[in-house]
């Protein structure tokens, strides 16, 4: 039930590891770029921190699309300027397609992961 980060020459890899079986696939959320190693993990599927996107980690399919920024729905009330900033960053953050993740093919052995670029 755990996830992590590791860097094979310029790529960038999430390990995580649902169920007791090791998935490696990119670490890198195909919406915003953001790394999916600082999100959740929930049964197979990683939730990326930034925008919510989720995908599952034994295939890289994604399986919901980003949240929608809400400011209505912030802690503290937000000043009508920063509230159109917000709607705007929502609305072009809407139009980023989201993509399905590369995955990588994995092998366990003793207490080493091997990753097949």
């Amino acid at each position: 039930g755990k996830m992590k980060h590791i860097e094979v020459g310029e790529k960038e890899i999430l390990l995580a590891n649902p169920e007791g079986r090791v998935y490696a696939l990119c670490d890198r959320c195909s919406h915003m770029n953001a790394p999916l190693s600082m999100g959740t993990l929930n049964g197979k599927v990683v939730t990326c921190a930034a925008h919510g996107a989720r995908f599952d980690v034994t295939t890289g399919k994604k399986v919901a699309e980003p949240m929608a920024l809400d400011p209505s729905k912030f802690p503290e009330p937000i000043p009508e300027s920063l509230q159109k900033m917000f709607a705007r960053s929502g609305e072009i953050m809407s139009k980023i397609k989201t993509y399905n993740q590369p995955t990588y093919e994995t092998k366990v052995e003793g207490n080493r992961v091997k990753v097949k670029i």
